[in-house]
């Protein structure tokens, strides 16, 4: 997620800057053909090239609202399981126990039931973050490498140091069964309702109070679900990528449409239309690329749901539920990128 409240110009060019080189070149190419050539006909009227042109901001601009209502979405998903988490850590503290158990007794149960709901966020977040067949970082040839780079530079290979690597393994290791499953943090919710009918059979935790509790599991199975929803069913291609194709088509003709208008001004006037047709299919060409970075939210990059502060955030309050006092430090954004 970007934090600041304004984009730097260097982030910019960072993002779309390379677009700029191939767009002048491009433009230099047409320009050049058509005044030091003289291939005059390769002009055609403005209006169609206008008509192309709104027809694509168009869709480029319900594409990107339904790649924005994606990011939305699964913003949402993670408020709700910040709040699920804090109601259990609130049923943890207040419902088990039992006279007959001694006090270890009742910190050993609690701990177990906060460690293996911190694991399941981790594992959960980690799943999250598994390249999916139309991710950039699982494309071929050169857009694989940069958006694996992307992944790296400007995503979670920032944060690789964030992670306590011994506090992690406490956890995980009390949903050592989640090991060899399939999904491990559906397993590790399996686990944590098996344990809360353990201690009911057990006479350590009141019927209905178990009840309860096994609600807020099933609340964690459909957050978690909706979660994998948006992770594993992508924006349709239909919509993805012909905008691609449509916004390639509108760039390919917009020197063609224009060229002949700047001749008009005379003298050199017909070289200013490199400038002007660059910025203008720049301008097309960032709008194509924020709703396809958007349409993701879990794809391991800058424009992510900031899963790793959420995560740290709920375990930071449910350490402090357990009366811990050694809690590790919330996530800090990292160069205006908080993920």
């Amino acid at each position: 997620m970007l934090v600041k409240k304004n984009i730097t110009l260097k982030k910019l060019f960072e993002f779309a800057g390379h677009h700029l080189w191939w767009l002048v070149l491009y433009m230099l190419f047409i320009a050049f053909l058509y005044d030091i050539l003289d291939w005059k006909w390769i002009s055609i009227p403005s209006l169609p090239l206008s008509l192309i042109g709104t027809a694509v901001a168009f869709y480029v601009g319900f594409k990107n609202n339904q790649s924005y209502d994606r990011v939305w979405e699964a913003r949402k998903i993670w408020g709700a399981i910040v709040n699920s988490s804090r109601s259990w850590g609130v049923l943890v503290n207040a419902y088990v126990g039992h006279s007959q158990l001694s006090s270890s007794e009742h910190r050993n149960i609690k701990t177990k039931l906060i460690y293996q709901h911190i694991a399941w966020l981790y594992i959960l977040r980690e799943q999250l973050l598994i390249p999916t067949q139309w991710e950039h970082a699982s494309l071929k040839w050169l857009f694989g490498k940069v958006g694996v780079k992307r992944r790296e530079l400007y995503g979670i290979g920032m944060y690789k140091d964030y992670l306590n690597e011994k506090q992690k393994l406490d956890y995980f290791s009390t949903a050592d069964q989640w090991k060899d499953a399939a999904n491990a943090a559906t397993q590790i919710i399996n686990l944590q309702s098996q344990y809360l009918a353990e201690q009911e059979e057990k006479e350590h935790l009141h019927m209905r109070r178990q009840l309860d509790m096994q609600k807020v599991l099933c609340d964690f199975y459909e957050h978690q679900g909706r979660a994998e929803r948006i992770k594993k069913f992508p924006l349709p291609r239909q919509y993805a990528s012909l905008s691609f194709i449509f916004i390639c088509i509108f760039i390919f003709l917009l020197p063609l449409g224009i060229v002949a208008e700047f001749e008009k001004l005379g003298g050199a006037g017909i070289w200013l239309m490199v400038p002007f047709g660059t910025v203008v299919g720049w301008v097309y060409v960032m709008m194509e690329l924020i709703g396809d970075y958007s349409e993701n939210p879990f794809e391991g990059l800058a424009t992510d749901i900031p899963m790793l502060s959420i995560c740290r955030t709920i375990e930071i309050d449910l350490l402090q539920m357990l009366g811990e006092t050694e809690l590790p430090k919330p996530i800090q954004p990292i160069d205006g990128i908080l993920m």
